[in-house]
């Protein structure tokens, strides 16, 4: 419970600072979808990858992530 505890304080973290980056892109009309940087990310965390999670699970877990990042970076549209 604990360590579950630990990794929703993290990602909520995560959360808060993608919020912010979001903000710093859309005033500098910088790109939400940068893959390089996506790819850059994803190859760094797997290099570093030692635990028993396959690679391709640890994969699919941060491309969610990501994309979850980046609809909190996305403009709050509203319809009515």
């Amino acid at each position: 419970d604990g360590i579950d505890t630990d990794i929703l304080r993290l990602l909520n973290e995560r959360a808060n600072c993608s919020v912010e980056v979001g903000k710093i892109k859309r005033a500098n009309n910088a790109e939400i979808y940068v893959p390089e940087r996506e790819k850059h990310l994803l190859d760094a965390l797997l290099a570093r990858h030692d635990g028993p999670l396959p690679a391709k699970a640890l994969s699919a877990i941060y491309r969610e992530i990501l994309s979850a990042s980046r609809a909190l970076q996305m403009p709050l549209r509203v319809g009515f």
